[in-house]
C-alpha cells in the first residue's frame, strides 16, 4: 500500500474490500466494476421477504449463485464450496470453506474437482474458517484468506481451464488437498497420479460425467498420499517440496474427454501466462460484453444490480468440448465436429428471456447451443427439454426468427415436429394432449404442496404456447399443413380456463373440472408446476387478447389483475420453491413472470409499470447484507428478467421477433448489436408513466418495437409523465 495514502483512503479501500469490489479508478474501469458477484448468494430470512415463516432449519431457495471466477458461458466455474449439496455450493452465511470446485450452475449439480490448500497436519473433515472481511470478488476473479491454514487464496479462469495462487504464511508446510470423492451429486469413481515432478492428472466420475483433468504446479511434489482411491470417502493428499518462498502456482485443465485433452486445454489457453495475465483477460472479456450496453442515471445500487444481472445471464449453458473440437455424445461416444457442443439451457426458465438474450447479445455461441441440440435430438429423433414444458421450440424459432440460421435448420424442425406430435419423446402425455386439447391430473385426495401428478394445467398451457411457437417456424420453413393444426393448437389454453371461477383449473381425465378447488394453494406438480391458480392464469403470451376475452373484456380482467397484486400470500401456504410475493404473484420463480406486462393488453402501461417498479427495488438486493434475491436465480433467469424489465425491453412471447416498451430504470440506454449497431432508449422526463413511444421520432401506435429495429440501429424515445 502506498504509505502516501491518507486515513480516509484507507477506509474507503477497506469499504470495497468489504463489497467485494475490486478498486479501480472509475476512468480506467469498465464495466465490470459495478458487478457483485456476491449477489444473490445470501440467504432470505425474514417473513416479510419470503411471505411466510420457513419451518426451522429451511434455507428458502433464494439466489443459489456463486461468487466464484468464470467466463461467458465456460466449461469451468472456479468458486468456492461452504457445503456440498446445496444449490452453488456457498452460502454466504456460512463461516467454512471446504474447497474450490472447478464447474457450477448453481441447481444442486456439479461443483466438481475440489481442491484445498492444508497444513501437512490437517485432519478430515478438511475445511478453514474465513472471514468475508478477507474475502473479494469481480469478474473472473475471487480470494480469500483461510484462517485455519493461513494461506491466502487467489482465483482466476479461462473458458476450460482453472488457476490459483496460493500464499502460505509457513513455506515448509504447503500441502494441497483434491478431495475427489466429493461433489454436488454422487461420485462413483475417482483416480489420481503424479505422473512428472509438478504434474497431477485424473478422473472424477459423477453420473454420466467423467470429468478429467491435468494439473501442473509452480513446486514440485515431494509426496502424494491418496487415501481410499475410487472410494466414497477417499482423498489424495499432495505435499510440495521445500523451495523458494513464491506463491504456489496451481494451473488445472479440465475435460470432459480425457486427461490428453485436458492438458492441451491448459497448455492452449493459459500456457505460461502468469496469475494476473489470466486474470486481466478474463476482466477484460467480461469488459466487451457488459460494455454492449451502457447507461445514463440510475442510482449506484441499481447500475449493480443492472450488471450484476447482466453478469449472471451469461454464465449458462456452458461449454463442453474441447479446444481440439472433441466432445462425449449421448451414448458416451468420443466426437470431433465444427461447433462448439454446450449443455443444455435450462429451458423451462430461461426460455421466457434469458436465452433472447443470448441470441441477441452472443449469436454465435447460441447457434452452436442449439446445434447442440440438435445433436442431441439425433440419437433420439427428439429435441431435448429441461425439466417442463417443450421450450426448445420458442427458442429455435425465435432464434431463427431474429436471424440466426447457422446450425441443422431442417433437423431441427423435423425434430421439433416429432415432439410436438409422437409419444416417447420430449412431451409426456402427448396423446392425451392431442386427443383432448389438454392434460388432466387424477383425482388426488387431500393433495398437499408436495403432491407429484401430472401438472396438467402448466402443461396444457405451456405446450399450446410451444404450438403456436413451431407453428411460427412451420410458417418460415413453408409447411402450411403443420401451421395450420400447430395455430389451432395453441388455442388449447382454452380449454383449462374455467370461467365459472375465471381461472385455469385443473381438469379430471373425463374433462371434470377438479373440485375441491383453492386458487391460492400452491402445488410442487399436481395441476400446477410450482404455483397456484392465480399464478399461471394470465400466461398466454401468444394470445394476451384472446386471454382478455375469456376473462369478459378490459374491466374484468384489470379487476382480476389488480387482486392479483394485492391480495395477501395465505402465510400457512409454505413452498420452499415458491418465495418472494407481491399480492398473489411469485416474482422469486419464474412461472409467472410475464403477469406484470399483462396491463398493457387493456391499454394500462402504467399500472404495469408500477408493478415493475416495485419488483425491480424492492425484490432484488434484500435482505441483511442487501446481497439476497426473491428467489432462486435459475441458471439466469432472475437475472435476466432484471436486465430486460431494467433496460426498458421485454421479450414477451420470446419465439416472435419483437419486444415490449417499458420505462428504463436508466435516463438512457445504449443497447450496441455485435453487428455495431446501437439502439437507444431515452426517457425523455425521467417520469414513470408511459404515455407515447417514438423510433427516430416517429410515434407508434402499439407497445412493441421489431427485432429488425435492434438490428438497424436508432432510438426509442419515451414521453413519460
Amino acid at each position: 500500500m502506498n504509505r502516501s495514502l491518507s486515513f480516509s483512503s484507507i477506509l474507503i479501500i477497506f469499504a470495497f474490500q468489504l463489497m467485494g469490489c475490486a478498486l479501480v479508478p472509475k476512468e480506467e474501469a469498465g464495466f465490470s466494476r459495478y458487478v457483485n458477484p456476491f449477489i444473490g448468494t445470501a440467504p432470505l430470512t425474514d417473513p416479510a421477504h419470503i411471505g411466510y415463516t420457513p419451518p426451522e432449519g429451511w434455507r428458502v431457495w433464494a439466489g443459489l449463485t456463486y461468487p466464484g471466477s468464470s467466463l461467458p458461458n465456460a466449461m469451468v466455474q472456479l468458486s468456492p464450496i461452504t457445503q456440498f449439496g446445496s444449490g452453488a455450493g456457498y452460502e454466504y452465511e456460512d463461516t467454512e470453506i471446504i474447497g474450490f470446485t472447478h464447474t457450477n450452475k448453481g441447481h444442486w449439480n456439479l461443483c466438481n474437482i475440489p481442491v484445498l490448500p492444508i497444513s501437512s497436519d490437517a485432519e478430515a473433515p478438511f475445511k478453514s474458517t474465513f472471514s468475508h472481511k478477507k474475502e473479494s470478488a469481480s469478474p473472473g476473479f475471487y480470494e480469500v484468506y483461510l484462517e485455519d491454514y493461513k494461506v491466502g487464496v487467489r482465483l482466476t479462469s479461462t473458458l476450460r481451464a482453472g488457476v490459483h495462487e496460493y500464499t502460505f504464511e509457513d513455506n515448509h508446510d504447503r500441502t494441497i488437498l483434491f478431495d475427489l470423492a466429493k461433489a454436488n451429486n454422487g461420485v462413483s469413481d475417482w483416480e489420481i497420479t503424479n505422473p512428472t515432478a509438478n504434474t497431477l492428472e485424473g478422473f472424477q466420475r459423477v453420473g454420466r460425467d467423467k470429468v478429467h483433468f491435468y494439473v501442473e504446479l509452480s513446486q514440485d511434489v515431494e509426496t502424494m498420499e491418496v487415501i481410499q482411491e475410487g472410494s466414497k470417502e477417499g482423498y489424495a493428499k499432495i505435499a510440495l517440496a521445500n523451495g523458494n518462498d513464491d506463491p504456489v502456482l496451481l494451473k488445472i485443465g479440465l475435460s470432459y474427454v480425457s486427461e490428453a485433452n485436458a492438458k492441451v486445454n491448459l497448455k492452449e489457453e493459459v500456457a505460461d501466462r502468469s496469475f494476473e495475465e489470466v486474470r486481466h483477460a478474463a476482466e477484460k472479456t467480461w469488459d466487451k460484453l457488459l460494455g454492449h450496453i451502457k447507461v445514463k442515471g440510475g442510482s449506484e445500487k441499481e447500475k449493480t444490480l443492472f450488471y450484476t444481472s447482466l453478469y449472471r445471464s451469461f454464465q449458462w449453458p456452458a461449454l463442453r468440448s474441447d479446444v481440439n473440437g472433441q466432445f462425449v455424445d449421448e451414448r458416451g461416444k468420443t466426437r470431433t465436429e465444427e461447433f462448439r457442443y454446450y449443455t443444455l439451457p435450462s429451458l423451462w426458465d430461461t426460455y421466457r428471456n434469458k436465452v433472447v438474450l443470448l441470441s441477441i447479445m452472443r449469436p454465435e455461441v447460441t447457434a452452436d447451443v442449439i446445434q447442440s441440440l440438435v445433436e442431441r435430438g439425433s440419437h433420439s429423433g427428439f429435441i431435448p427439454t429441461f425439466f417442463h414444458g417443450d421450450h426448445a421450440a420458442p427458442f429455435i424459432t425465435g432464434a431463427y426468427r431474429r436471424g440466426i440460421t447457422d446450425f441443422e435448420v431442417e433437423k431441427a424442425y423435423e425434430y421439433l415436429l416429432n415432439n410436438a406430435y409422437k409419444a416417447g419423446g420430449t412431451r409426456p402425455y402427448i396423446e392425451e394432449y392431442i386427443e383432448k386439447g389438454f392434460i388432466s391430473d387424477p383425482d388426488v385426495k387431500n393433495p398437499h404442496v408436495e403432491t407429484k401428478a401430472k401438472a396438467g394445467v402448466s402443461k396444457t398451457l405451456e405446450f399450446a404456447y410451444d404450438d403456436y411457437a413451431l407453428a411460427q417456424f412451420a410458417k418460415v420453413m413453408g409447411d402450411e399443413e403443420h401451421y395450420q393444426d400447430l395455430i389451432k393448437r395453441g388455442q388449447n389454453y382454452r380449454n383449462v380456463f374455467d370461467p365459472s371461477v375465471n381461472f385455469m383449473r385443473g381438469r379430471l381425465v373425463n374433462g371434470d373440472w377438479i373440485s375441491p378447488f383453492n386458487p391460492e394453494y400452491p402445488y410442487y406438480e399436481y395441476m400446477y408446476r410450482e404455483a397456484n391458480a392465480w399464478q399461471l392464469s394470465f400466461y398466454v403470451p401468444h394470445d394476451m387478447p384472446g386471454l382478455v376475452e375469456l376473462y369478459g373484456g378490459a374491466e374484468q380482467f384489470e379487476k382480476k389483475l389488480d387482486t392479483l397484486f394485492t391480495k395477501p400470500w395465505n402465510p400457512e401456504y409454505i413452498a420452499r420453491n415458491v418465495s418472494g410475493f407481491m399480492g398473489q404473484y411469485c416474482q422469486g420463480n419464474q412461472p409467472d413472470h410475464e403477469a406484470p406486462f399483462s396491463y398493457y393488453f387493456v391499454n394500462k402501461p402504467e399500472k404495469s409499470q408500477a408493478v415493475i417498479d416495485k419488483l425491480l427495488a424492492d425484490y432484488y438486493g434484500i435482505g441483511e447484507h442487501g446481497l439476497a434475491l426473491s428467489g432462486m436465480d435459475d441458471a439466469g433467469e432472475m437475472s435476466s428478467w432484471y436486465t430486460w424489465s431494467a433496460m426498458g425491453l421485454y421479450p414477451l412471447s420470446p419465439a416472435d421477433p419483437e419486444y415490449l416498451v417499458t420505462v428504463p430504470v436508466f435516463d438512457e440506454v445504449e443497447w450496441t448489436m455485435p453487428s455495431g449497431k446501437s439502439v437507444v432508449i431515452k426517457n425523455s422526463s425521467g417520469r414513470r408513466k408511459l404515455k407515447e413511444i417514438e423510433v427516430d421520432g416517429k410515434k407508434i401506435d402499439n407497445y412493441f418495437v421489431p427485432h429488425d429495429m435492434l438490428e438497424k440501429g436508432g432510438t426509442i424515445t419515451l414521453t413519460t409523465e
